[in-house]
Protein backbone atom coordinates (compact mmCIF):
# COMPACT_ATOMS: atom_id res chain seq x y z
CA UNK A 1 0.00 0.00 0.00
CA UNK A 2 1.22 3.55 -0.80
CA UNK A 3 0.98 5.76 2.26
CA UNK A 4 -2.54 7.57 1.25
CA UNK A 5 -4.22 3.98 0.65
CA UNK A 6 -2.69 3.16 4.33
CA UNK A 7 -4.14 5.83 5.53
CA UNK A 8 -7.59 5.29 3.63
CA UNK A 9 -7.72 1.66 5.26
CA UNK A 10 -6.87 3.17 9.33
CA UNK A 11 -9.02 5.72 8.48
CA UNK A 12 -12.24 3.00 7.62
CA UNK A 13 -11.40 0.86 10.37
CA UNK A 14 -11.28 3.94 12.88
CA UNK A 15 -14.25 5.12 11.76
CA UNK A 16 -16.03 1.68 12.18
CA UNK A 17 -14.79 1.31 15.58
CA UNK A 18 -16.96 2.78 18.61
CA UNK A 19 -15.59 4.97 20.85
CA UNK A 20 -15.68 4.85 24.90
CA UNK A 21 -16.13 8.67 26.12
CA UNK A 22 -14.27 8.92 29.61
CA UNK A 23 -15.37 12.58 29.92
CA UNK A 24 -17.81 15.01 29.33
CA UNK A 25 -19.87 17.95 31.68
CA UNK A 26 -23.08 16.69 29.88
CA UNK A 27 -26.25 18.58 31.84
CA UNK A 28 -29.22 16.39 32.20
CA UNK A 29 -31.25 16.52 29.16
CA UNK A 30 -34.68 17.35 30.49
CA UNK A 31 -32.63 20.65 31.66
CA UNK A 32 -31.72 21.25 27.90
CA UNK A 33 -35.60 21.42 26.97
CA UNK A 34 -36.71 23.78 30.57
CA UNK A 35 -36.96 27.63 29.67
CA UNK A 36 -34.44 28.95 31.66
CA UNK A 37 -31.27 30.53 30.84
CA UNK A 38 -28.52 30.33 33.61
CA UNK A 39 -24.83 30.04 33.23
CA UNK A 40 -24.43 26.90 32.12
CA UNK A 41 -27.08 27.22 29.35
CA UNK A 42 -26.89 31.42 28.13
CA UNK A 43 -28.97 30.60 25.98
CA UNK A 44 -31.27 28.21 23.56
CA UNK A 45 -30.15 28.63 19.63
CA UNK A 46 -27.11 27.86 17.55
CA UNK A 47 -25.00 30.10 19.93
CA UNK A 48 -24.78 28.03 22.70
CA UNK A 49 -22.16 25.89 19.99
CA UNK A 50 -20.18 28.39 21.33
CA UNK A 51 -19.96 28.01 24.83
CA UNK A 52 -17.66 25.13 24.89
CA UNK A 53 -14.96 26.10 24.47
CA UNK A 54 -15.05 28.06 21.28
CA UNK A 55 -16.01 31.42 23.36
CA UNK A 56 -12.16 31.60 24.98
CA UNK A 57 -10.92 31.41 21.85
CA UNK A 58 -12.94 33.88 20.92
CA UNK A 59 -12.13 35.98 24.17
CA UNK A 60 -8.68 35.65 23.23
CA UNK A 61 -9.09 37.41 19.74
CA UNK A 62 -11.03 40.70 21.44
CA UNK A 63 -14.40 40.19 21.88
CA UNK A 64 -15.34 42.29 24.77
CA UNK A 65 -18.39 41.71 27.74
CA UNK A 66 -20.65 43.29 25.58
CA UNK A 67 -20.87 41.94 22.34
CA UNK A 68 -20.98 38.58 24.61
CA UNK A 69 -23.86 39.40 26.57
CA UNK A 70 -25.49 40.26 23.03
CA UNK A 71 -24.63 37.41 21.45
CA UNK A 72 -25.95 34.66 24.13
CA UNK A 73 -29.00 37.02 24.60
CA UNK A 74 -32.13 34.70 23.95
CA UNK A 75 -33.95 38.16 22.13
CA UNK A 76 -31.24 38.92 19.72
CA UNK A 77 -31.87 37.59 16.10
CA UNK A 78 -29.84 34.46 14.48
CA UNK A 79 -29.33 37.26 11.63
CA UNK A 80 -27.79 39.76 14.47
CA UNK A 81 -25.86 37.09 16.49
CA UNK A 82 -23.97 36.43 13.48
CA UNK A 83 -23.13 39.89 12.72
CA UNK A 84 -21.98 40.28 16.38
CA UNK A 85 -19.79 36.90 16.10
CA UNK A 86 -18.68 37.59 12.43
CA UNK A 87 -15.74 39.64 12.91
CA UNK A 88 -13.68 37.30 15.89
CA UNK A 89 -14.80 34.40 13.90
CA UNK A 90 -12.33 35.47 10.85
CA UNK A 91 -9.75 35.49 13.19
CA UNK A 92 -10.08 32.04 15.26
CA UNK A 93 -11.64 29.34 12.97
CA UNK A 94 -8.30 27.37 11.83
CA UNK A 95 -8.29 26.37 15.49
CA UNK A 96 -9.06 23.61 17.30
CA UNK A 97 -11.88 25.19 18.50
CA UNK A 98 -13.39 26.40 15.85
CA UNK A 99 -12.78 23.17 13.68
CA UNK A 100 -14.96 21.86 16.17
CA UNK A 101 -17.87 23.75 15.50
CA UNK A 102 -17.71 23.83 11.67
CA UNK A 103 -17.51 19.86 11.65
CA UNK A 104 -20.47 19.81 14.21
CA UNK A 105 -22.78 22.61 12.01
CA UNK A 106 -21.83 20.48 8.89
CA UNK A 107 -22.53 16.74 10.14
CA UNK A 108 -25.17 17.40 12.54
CA UNK A 109 -27.33 20.26 10.58
CA UNK A 110 -25.86 19.95 7.09
CA UNK A 111 -24.77 23.45 6.73
CA UNK A 112 -21.38 24.04 4.70
CA UNK A 113 -20.03 26.95 6.59
CA UNK A 114 -20.79 29.48 8.77
CA UNK A 115 -21.39 31.92 6.48
CA UNK A 116 -23.91 34.67 6.48
CA UNK A 117 -26.29 33.20 3.76
CA UNK A 118 -26.45 29.94 6.05
CA UNK A 119 -27.52 31.42 9.42
CA UNK A 120 -31.14 30.84 8.78
CA UNK A 121 -30.85 27.04 8.12
CA UNK A 122 -28.28 26.92 10.89
CA UNK A 123 -30.86 28.30 13.47
CA UNK A 124 -33.89 26.00 12.05
CA UNK A 125 -31.72 22.71 11.63
CA UNK A 126 -30.48 23.77 15.38
CA UNK A 127 -34.46 23.71 16.65
CA UNK A 128 -34.90 20.83 14.61
CA UNK A 129 -32.16 18.26 15.99
CA UNK A 130 -33.00 19.68 19.55
CA UNK A 131 -35.67 17.11 20.51
CA UNK A 132 -36.15 14.69 23.57
CA UNK A 133 -34.05 11.42 22.97
CA UNK A 134 -31.51 13.82 21.59
CA UNK A 135 -28.09 12.30 23.58
CA UNK A 136 -29.35 9.02 21.98
CA UNK A 137 -28.91 10.33 18.73
CA UNK A 138 -26.07 12.20 19.01
CA UNK A 139 -23.70 10.04 21.01
CA UNK A 140 -25.04 6.87 19.74
CA UNK A 141 -26.07 7.61 15.66
CA UNK A 142 -23.83 10.19 15.00
CA UNK A 143 -20.87 9.61 16.94
CA UNK A 144 -20.61 6.42 17.80
CA UNK A 145 -20.05 6.32 21.15
CA UNK A 146 -20.95 3.71 23.23
CA UNK A 147 -21.00 5.61 26.42
CA UNK A 148 -20.04 8.45 28.31
CA UNK A 149 -18.25 9.33 31.54
CA UNK A 150 -20.24 12.21 32.94
CA UNK A 151 -18.55 15.03 35.48
CA UNK A 152 -22.06 16.34 36.51
CA UNK A 153 -21.56 20.39 36.76
CA UNK A 154 -25.13 20.22 38.76
CA UNK A 155 -24.51 17.73 41.59
CA UNK A 156 -21.28 16.27 43.03
CA UNK A 157 -23.00 12.64 42.05
CA UNK A 158 -25.49 12.84 39.57
CA UNK A 159 -28.71 10.35 39.67
CA UNK A 160 -29.05 10.24 35.64
CA UNK A 161 -32.68 9.48 33.95
CA UNK A 162 -29.85 7.80 31.56
CA UNK A 163 -27.75 5.79 33.18
CA UNK A 164 -26.25 3.11 30.88
CA UNK A 165 -25.24 6.19 28.65
CA UNK A 166 -24.05 8.79 30.92
CA UNK A 167 -21.66 6.95 33.49
CA UNK A 168 -21.19 9.25 36.12
CA UNK A 169 -18.17 10.33 37.80
CA UNK A 170 -18.41 11.50 41.73
CA UNK A 171 -16.51 14.63 42.48
CA UNK A 172 -14.33 14.82 45.28
CA UNK A 173 -13.83 18.10 44.75
CA UNK A 174 -16.57 19.92 46.92
CA UNK A 175 -15.65 17.12 49.54
CA UNK A 176 -12.54 18.31 49.79
CA UNK A 177 -12.30 22.13 49.08
CA UNK A 178 -15.00 22.33 52.04
CA UNK A 179 -15.83 25.98 51.75
CA UNK A 180 -19.45 27.19 53.26
CA UNK A 181 -21.12 27.21 49.90
CA UNK A 182 -20.13 23.11 49.66
CA UNK A 183 -21.25 22.60 53.01
CA UNK A 184 -24.80 23.91 52.19
CA UNK A 185 -24.71 22.24 49.09
CA UNK A 186 -24.03 18.92 50.78
CA UNK A 187 -25.96 19.32 53.29
CA UNK A 188 -29.29 20.11 50.84
CA UNK A 189 -28.65 16.95 48.63
CA UNK A 190 -27.79 14.47 51.48
CA UNK A 191 -30.63 16.12 53.71
CA UNK A 192 -28.22 15.83 56.62
CA UNK A 193 -26.87 18.93 59.20
CA UNK A 194 -23.22 19.80 59.33
CA UNK A 195 -22.04 20.93 62.44
CA UNK A 196 -18.89 19.08 63.48
CA UNK A 197 -15.80 17.57 61.64
CA UNK A 198 -16.86 14.50 62.41
CA UNK A 199 -20.58 15.20 60.27
CA UNK A 200 -18.69 16.18 57.72
CA UNK A 201 -16.36 13.02 57.48
CA UNK A 202 -19.62 11.41 57.94
CA UNK A 203 -21.45 12.88 54.82
CA UNK A 204 -18.35 12.14 52.52
CA UNK A 205 -18.94 8.49 53.82
CA UNK A 206 -22.34 8.57 52.73
CA UNK A 207 -21.49 9.90 49.33
CA UNK A 208 -19.76 6.71 48.82
CA UNK A 209 -22.35 4.44 50.66
CA UNK A 210 -25.16 5.45 48.42
CA UNK A 211 -22.65 6.36 44.98
CA UNK A 212 -19.63 4.58 45.44
CA UNK A 213 -20.79 1.52 43.62
CA UNK A 214 -22.42 3.29 41.09
CA UNK A 215 -19.59 5.59 39.74
CA UNK A 216 -17.67 5.27 37.11
CA UNK A 217 -14.42 6.89 39.28
CA UNK A 218 -13.79 10.17 41.39
CA UNK A 219 -12.78 12.95 39.90
CA UNK A 220 -10.57 16.05 41.23
CA UNK A 221 -10.36 19.26 39.16
CA UNK A 222 -8.29 21.24 41.86
CA UNK A 223 -5.47 21.99 39.95
CA UNK A 224 -7.96 24.72 38.32
CA UNK A 225 -6.58 26.58 41.80
CA UNK A 226 -4.14 24.87 43.72
CA UNK A 227 -1.35 22.86 43.47
CA UNK A 228 -1.42 19.46 43.46
CA UNK A 229 0.76 19.06 45.63
CA UNK A 230 -1.35 17.17 48.73
CA UNK A 231 1.15 17.12 52.64
CA UNK A 232 -0.24 14.83 54.82
CA UNK A 233 -1.84 16.60 57.94
CA UNK A 234 -2.95 15.46 61.30
CA UNK A 235 -6.19 15.34 61.83
CA UNK A 236 -6.66 17.44 64.87
CA UNK A 237 -5.11 20.56 62.58
CA UNK A 238 -7.93 19.79 60.00
CA UNK A 239 -10.43 19.88 62.68
CA UNK A 240 -9.48 22.99 64.02
CA UNK A 241 -9.71 25.01 60.72
CA UNK A 242 -13.44 22.87 59.72
CA UNK A 243 -14.08 24.42 63.61
CA UNK A 244 -13.25 27.41 62.47
CA UNK A 245 -14.47 27.92 59.47
CA UNK A 246 -18.42 26.59 60.31
CA UNK A 247 -18.36 28.90 63.10
CA UNK A 248 -17.98 32.34 60.82
CA UNK A 249 -15.07 33.59 62.50
CA UNK A 250 -12.53 35.25 60.54
CA UNK A 251 -11.19 33.68 56.86
CA UNK A 252 -8.92 30.73 58.12
CA UNK A 253 -6.65 31.74 55.52
CA UNK A 254 -4.58 30.28 52.61
CA UNK A 255 -2.54 27.83 54.88
CA UNK A 256 -5.83 27.12 56.68
CA UNK A 257 -7.54 26.21 53.90
CA UNK A 258 -4.87 24.02 52.31
CA UNK A 259 -4.59 22.12 55.33
CA UNK A 260 -8.46 21.14 55.76
CA UNK A 261 -8.41 20.24 51.46
CA UNK A 262 -4.82 18.35 52.06
CA UNK A 263 -6.05 16.06 55.20
CA UNK A 264 -9.88 15.66 53.20
CA UNK A 265 -8.41 15.12 49.83
CA UNK A 266 -6.39 12.10 51.21
CA UNK A 267 -9.56 11.22 53.30
CA UNK A 268 -11.40 10.80 49.84
CA UNK A 269 -8.71 8.83 47.59
CA UNK A 270 -8.40 6.22 50.63
CA UNK A 271 -11.93 5.88 50.34
CA UNK A 272 -11.71 5.69 46.63
CA UNK A 273 -9.49 3.23 47.26
CA UNK A 274 -11.67 1.21 49.47
CA UNK A 275 -14.57 1.05 46.45
CA UNK A 276 -11.98 0.36 43.77
CA UNK A 277 -12.81 3.72 42.01
CA UNK A 278 -9.63 5.03 39.51
CA UNK A 279 -8.87 8.97 40.49
CA UNK A 280 -9.56 11.36 37.88
CA UNK A 281 -7.45 14.23 37.92
CA UNK A 282 -7.92 18.09 36.04
CA UNK A 283 -3.82 18.50 35.12
CA UNK A 284 -2.09 20.73 32.28
CA UNK A 285 -3.96 23.65 30.28
CA UNK A 286 -6.84 25.52 32.30
CA UNK A 287 -10.67 26.63 30.43
CA UNK A 288 -9.88 30.23 31.25
CA UNK A 289 -8.86 33.43 29.90
CA UNK A 290 -6.01 35.80 30.63
CA UNK A 291 -5.80 33.53 34.23
CA UNK A 292 -3.22 30.39 33.88
CA UNK A 293 -0.29 30.27 36.00
CA UNK A 294 1.93 28.28 33.70
CA UNK A 295 4.20 27.52 36.30
CA UNK A 296 1.64 25.43 38.87
CA UNK A 297 0.97 23.58 35.60
CA UNK A 298 4.09 22.81 34.72
CA UNK A 299 4.74 21.53 38.35
CA UNK A 300 1.55 19.53 37.91
CA UNK A 301 3.27 16.35 36.68
CA UNK A 302 5.95 16.94 39.45
CA UNK A 303 3.10 16.98 42.58
CA UNK A 304 1.40 13.89 40.93
CA UNK A 305 4.45 11.30 41.39
CA UNK A 306 4.35 11.88 45.00
CA UNK A 307 0.52 10.45 44.46
CA UNK A 308 1.41 7.56 42.44
CA UNK A 309 3.63 6.50 45.13
CA UNK A 310 1.98 6.70 48.13
CA UNK A 311 -1.29 5.46 46.23
CA UNK A 312 -0.02 2.37 44.27
CA UNK A 313 -3.44 0.36 44.58
CA UNK A 314 -5.07 3.25 43.04
CA UNK A 315 -5.21 4.10 39.30
CA UNK A 316 -5.31 7.72 38.69
CA UNK A 317 -5.89 9.11 35.48
CA UNK A 318 -3.98 12.16 34.53
CA UNK A 319 -6.71 14.19 32.16
CA UNK A 320 -5.83 16.17 29.33
CA UNK A 321 -1.68 14.66 29.00
CA UNK A 322 -0.96 17.79 31.02
CA UNK A 323 -0.78 20.12 28.29
CA UNK A 324 1.33 21.58 27.12
CA UNK A 325 4.02 19.83 29.40
CA UNK A 326 2.42 16.37 27.28
CA UNK A 327 6.42 14.81 27.69
CA UNK A 328 6.39 14.57 31.18
CA UNK A 329 3.37 12.51 30.93
CA UNK A 330 5.03 10.32 28.62
CA UNK A 331 7.47 9.66 31.35
CA UNK A 332 4.56 9.57 34.18
CA UNK A 333 2.91 6.43 32.24
CA UNK A 334 6.05 4.36 31.05
CA UNK A 335 7.48 4.48 34.81
CA UNK A 336 4.35 4.39 37.37
CA UNK A 337 2.40 1.16 37.02
CA UNK A 338 -0.84 3.35 38.42
CA UNK A 339 -0.38 6.31 36.03
CA UNK A 340 -2.96 6.59 32.89
CA UNK A 341 -3.23 9.49 30.71
CA UNK A 342 -6.35 10.53 28.65
CA UNK A 343 -6.66 12.72 25.27
CA UNK A 344 -9.99 13.87 26.37
CA UNK A 345 -10.39 17.71 25.46
CA UNK A 346 -6.61 17.93 24.11
CA UNK A 347 -7.83 17.04 20.87
CA UNK A 348 -9.04 20.15 19.97
CA UNK A 349 -6.66 22.53 22.29
CA UNK A 350 -3.65 21.50 19.64
CA UNK A 351 -4.92 18.60 17.16
CA UNK A 352 -1.49 18.33 15.99
CA UNK A 353 0.26 18.13 19.61
CA UNK A 354 -2.17 15.68 19.85
CA UNK A 355 -1.03 12.94 17.47
CA UNK A 356 2.17 13.72 18.00
CA UNK A 357 1.73 12.93 21.80
CA UNK A 358 -0.07 9.37 20.64
CA UNK A 359 2.09 8.55 18.14
CA UNK A 360 5.54 8.78 20.88
CA UNK A 361 3.20 7.29 23.05
CA UNK A 362 2.48 4.02 21.20
CA UNK A 363 6.13 3.60 21.19
CA UNK A 364 7.31 4.47 24.45
CA UNK A 365 4.29 2.98 26.69
CA UNK A 366 2.34 -0.08 27.29
CA UNK A 367 -0.85 0.65 24.81
CA UNK A 368 -3.20 -0.22 28.06
CA UNK A 369 -2.75 3.08 29.90
CA UNK A 370 -3.91 5.63 27.32
CA UNK A 371 -7.76 6.50 26.90
CA UNK A 372 -8.17 8.39 23.48
CA UNK A 373 -11.66 10.06 23.45
CA UNK A 374 -13.37 12.81 25.86
CA UNK A 375 -15.63 15.94 24.37
CA UNK A 376 -15.44 17.54 27.41
CA UNK A 377 -18.70 19.63 26.61
CA UNK A 378 -21.58 20.80 28.50
CA UNK A 379 -23.39 20.76 25.19
CA UNK A 380 -24.21 17.62 23.74
CA UNK A 381 -23.72 18.84 20.11
CA UNK A 382 -20.59 19.64 19.72
CA UNK A 383 -19.18 16.11 20.71
CA UNK A 384 -19.79 15.52 17.08
CA UNK A 385 -16.67 18.05 15.41
CA UNK A 386 -15.05 16.60 18.77
CA UNK A 387 -15.12 12.82 17.93
CA UNK A 388 -14.44 13.54 13.86
CA UNK A 389 -11.09 15.14 14.82
CA UNK A 390 -10.20 12.60 17.53
CA UNK A 391 -10.91 9.97 14.85
CA UNK A 392 -8.94 11.56 12.16
CA UNK A 393 -6.02 12.27 14.57
CA UNK A 394 -5.98 8.25 16.04
CA UNK A 395 -5.83 7.42 12.64
CA UNK A 396 -2.98 9.67 11.42
CA UNK A 397 -0.98 8.79 14.40
CA UNK A 398 -1.08 4.86 13.77
CA UNK A 399 -0.46 5.75 10.32
CA UNK A 400 2.70 7.23 10.51
CA UNK A 401 3.67 4.66 13.12
CA UNK A 402 2.90 1.79 10.45
CA UNK A 403 4.18 3.42 7.55
CA UNK A 404 8.04 3.86 9.28
CA UNK A 405 7.39 0.54 10.60
CA UNK A 406 6.81 -0.06 13.97
CA UNK A 407 3.89 -1.10 14.02
CA UNK A 408 2.91 -3.75 11.77
CA UNK A 409 -0.37 -3.98 9.46
CA UNK A 410 -1.82 -7.04 11.14
CA UNK A 411 -1.64 -5.26 14.60
CA UNK A 412 -3.77 -2.72 13.34
CA UNK A 413 -7.61 -3.73 13.77
CA UNK A 414 -6.55 -4.84 17.68
CA UNK A 415 -4.33 -2.19 18.63
CA UNK A 416 -7.52 0.92 17.27
CA UNK A 417 -10.28 -1.54 19.18
CA UNK A 418 -7.75 -1.34 22.20
CA UNK A 419 -7.48 2.30 22.28
CA UNK A 420 -11.14 3.03 21.46
CA UNK A 421 -13.23 0.95 23.88
CA UNK A 422 -10.86 -1.57 25.11
CA UNK A 423 -8.56 0.55 27.79
CA UNK A 424 -11.90 2.22 28.93
CA UNK A 425 -14.03 -1.18 29.66
CA UNK A 426 -10.39 -2.63 31.39
CA UNK A 427 -9.99 0.16 33.72
CA UNK A 428 -13.08 1.06 34.70
CA UNK A 429 -15.51 -0.45 36.70
CA UNK A 430 -18.58 -1.69 35.55
CA UNK A 431 -21.78 0.04 37.40
CA UNK A 432 -22.50 -2.40 40.62
CA UNK A 433 -25.55 -3.26 42.75
CA UNK A 434 -25.52 -0.75 45.39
Amino acid sequence: MSRTETLTWIQDIVAETVFVDTHEHLVEESRRFSSRSDRLLPCDDWALLFRDYLQQDLDCAGMGAEDKRQFYDPEVSPLDKFKIVSPYWERVQHTGYAKTFSITIRELYGVKSFAIENIEQLASQYQDVRKPGLYERVLKEVCRISECHVNSLERIFMETAQPSLLRQDLSIMELSRCSLTDIKNVESELGVQIGSFDDWLAAIDLYFEKFGNKAVAVKYVGAYYRALNFGHVDRHVAEQQFTTLIAARPFIGSEGAQALEDYLFHYCLRKAQEYGLPVKLHTGYLATNDSMPLGRVRDNAVDVCLLLQTYPNIRFVLMHIGYPYQDEYLALCKQYSNAYVDLCWAWIINPDACVRFLTEFLVSVPAHKILTFGGDFIVAENIVGHSVIARRGIAESISALVDRRWIDRGAVPELVTRLMQLNANELFPKARAA
